[in-house]
């Protein structure tokens, strides 16, 4: 089972975590890339590259057959699957075992059986690990509401919906069924109680080929959007020791009863005093490193020598815990507009000094539509959950993704926030009305106009060799008064800033038109308006339905002369697996349709029009 080459069967910033643990390994890594990812860094960073196909995943990093040909084409002997794309596909691991090759991961046969929510559950049942209520789709009792639809096949939140009521259930079905198919090709569903105001807390754990099993601890992911994970932590804070008990001992259960080897997550909703299973992930997780963090441990290490036949490094008594890890994901997306995803080029980033980030993102780089909208994770530790917050709130001042909408501000807001310091923040809190100051667009604050006229004056001064070369308010006669200019912001709102002091130190990028800045992670536009073009911004009416994000037209229910009422749905657009509802904004009728199912559409595109139902009487 020794290898002396590893092929990364992914991209970005979890492909270039794995070519850094093969090369302190002594391992030759290999990269694959799709056409969009030619000069990406991963593939700059291996010992060598495969091109495997065009940019779309589906012809590239999901398309097994060339993946195995990359393999045997560079001489990998192992391949590791990263996270996401193939890493728990088990016909993807049966066929590297059937080219010869090692898969750095668990068996074909494990990751059947625990990587369907619906095998799993009856797995987890027969190792006594506590589980919620399953009901049958045409058997869900009236009483049982609220209840949870998810796919039986995948993970991630795709194809995940809470139903309330009985008359929510059929359309939530629907909607889960189209996700799950386009995910994972599998639209098998489950249905289970709901619990309300849980908290996601999952155990790492870890097997070896010789039958042993340990945990490495829990973390809280609690703190997400729509089911996506946005800050993880290690340990899981104010967990009754019981219950921490609990998980630990029921993950290693599980994982004796399947015969689990390499790295793997059980996850679990725990909330008044109780634990559930939830699913097993049977791959590295993305927030790996705040367990790393705490326990000192490189996880992809283990991962390269459990895959090599040897034995666990550690047993589990020899495992420690100490301190406190937080993790948060930048995403390209924008989290004041239901966190829909972005594409586009930063021309600028600067990720903190004193943290650990894990990013395959750089500045010129591409962001589509056609891979996962993460760019980066950042990774703080302390002495305590307090100190470790702390730390993150600085490290997100440090950061700066200029050019590219991005979550930052936001992460540095919730951070922050007294309810996350609390640990107050359950899996539902940022989806409902708790959190919506949170997630309201903030207005442009005082320092960040301040700082932008004061970088916008000293980037117009010249070398200061005679007064008329600097912006200072020099005056022929009497003292000089204090330099202003006029800015706008994104809004529409000008401010007239008085500059009377040098540009500050901070994260920006100055153009002829005006300044763009990092302030506490948001960034910042701030135009200074040319007085020989007062064009008004174009925006869309209030009548108008626009793409909220580049992607594919899926679902269109409107024709024009169709009269419709306030909520109701008129279409969907799909992108990076995210589908978003188009409703009416008012009873009226449709005047206008601009695209048709299928179509491929850009952010802003105008899709229906609604005229007011009095205005088209």
């Amino acid at each position: 089972m020794t290898f002396s080459s590893v092929l990364i069967a992914n991209r970005g910033e979890i492909a270039l975590r794995v070519i850094r643990a093969c090369r302190e390994a002594g391992l030759r890594s290999i990269a694959v890339h799709s056409d969009a990812d030619a000069d990406a860094p991963h593939v700059r960073a291996a010992d060598a590259a495969v091109h495997i196909g065009p940019t779309p995943a589906t012809e590239s990093y999901l398309d097994i057959d060339r993946v195995i040909d990359a393999a045997r084409s560079s001489g990998a002997e192992a391949i590791h699957p990263g996270y996401g794309f193939l890493s728990e596909r088990a016909a993807f691991a049966r066929a590297v075992r059937d080219a010869g090759l090692v898969f750095i991961g668990p068996t074909p046969e494990v990751m059947e059986a625990m990587g369907r929510k619906d095998h799993a559950r009856e797995i987890a049942e027969r190792a006594g690990v506590p589980v919620t209520p399953r009901f049958d789709e045409d058997a869900v009792p009236a009483d049982a509401y609220p209840v949870l639809v998810k796919a039986a096949a995948g993970g991630g939140g795709k194809g995940m919906h809470v139903v309330r009521s009985a008359d929510q259930l059929a359309e939530a079905l629907t909607t889960a069924r189209r996700e799950a198919a386009a995910a994972f090709g599998d639209d098998t569903l489950l249905i289970e109680r709901y619990v309300e105001h849980g908290r996601h807390v999952e155990v790492q754990v870890f097997g070896d080929t010789q039958g042993h099993v340990v945990h490495l601890f829990e973390r809280d992911c609690s703190a997400q959007r729509r089911h996506q994970k946005v800050v993880e932590e290690a340990p899981a804070p104010g967990l009754d020791p019981e219950v921490r008990r609990t998980l630990h001992e029921s993950s290693v259960a599980l994982c004796r009863e399947v015969g689990y080897t390499s790295a793997g997550t059980v996850e679990f909703l725990v909330a008044d005093g109780e634990a559930y299973f939830l699913e097993m992930n049977t791959r590295l997780q993305v927030e790996h490193p705040v367990t790393e963090e705490v326990t000192g441990l490189d996880l992809v290490q283990w991962q390269l020598a459990v895959a090599a036949g040897e034995p666990l490094p550690l047993e589990q008594d020899e495992i420690r815990c100490e301190g406190h890890a937080v993790e948060v994901r930048v995403y390209a997306e924008d989290p004041y507009a239901g966190f829909v995803p972005q594409a586009g080029t930063a021309d600028m980033v600067v990720w903190p000094a004193g943290a650990r980030v894990e990013s395959g993102y750089e500045a010129g780089q591409a962001v589509t539509t056609a891979y996962d909208p993460m760019l980066a994770k950042i990774i703080v530790s302390g002495a305590d959950r307090e100190s470790a917050r702390a730390a993150m709130v600085e490290a997100l001042d440090g950061t700066a993704v200029l050019g590219l909408t991005t979550n930052v501000g936001f992460l540095r807001r919730l951070v922050a926030s007294d309810e996350f310091g609390a640990g107050a923040v359950d899996t539902s809190w940022l989806d409902g009305p708790a959190a919506e100051q949170l997630l309201t667009r903030p207005a442009t604050p005082d320092e960040a106009w301040q700082a932008a006229a004061r970088l916008w004056v000293g980037a117009q001064s010249g070398d200061g060799a005679t007064p008329f070369s600097t912006s200072d308010g020099w005056r022929v006669a009497g003292s000089p008064v204090p330099a202003a200019v006029t800015l706008v912001d994104a809004t529409g709102e000008r401010t007239r800033v008085s500059v009377d002091g040098p540009a500050p130190a901070t994260l920006a990028r100055v153009d002829r038109r005006g300044v763009t800045l990092a302030w506490q992670g948001q960034t910042w536009r701030l135009d200074v308006p040319d007085p020989m073009d007062p064009r008004a911004r174009e925006v869309a009416g209030d009548a108008d339905l626009v793409s909220p994000m580049p992607g594919t037209v899926i679902a269109l229910a409107a024709a024009v002369g169709d009269r419709v009422v306030a909520g109701q749905r008129l279409g969907a657009v799909e992108a990076m697996k995210m589908e978003l509802a188009l409703t009416a904004p008012y009873d009226g009728v449709v005047s206008f349709v601009g695209a048709q199912v299928g179509e491929q559409v850009p952010m802003g595109h105008l899709l229906v029009t609604v005229e007011p139902a009095g205005d088209a009487a």
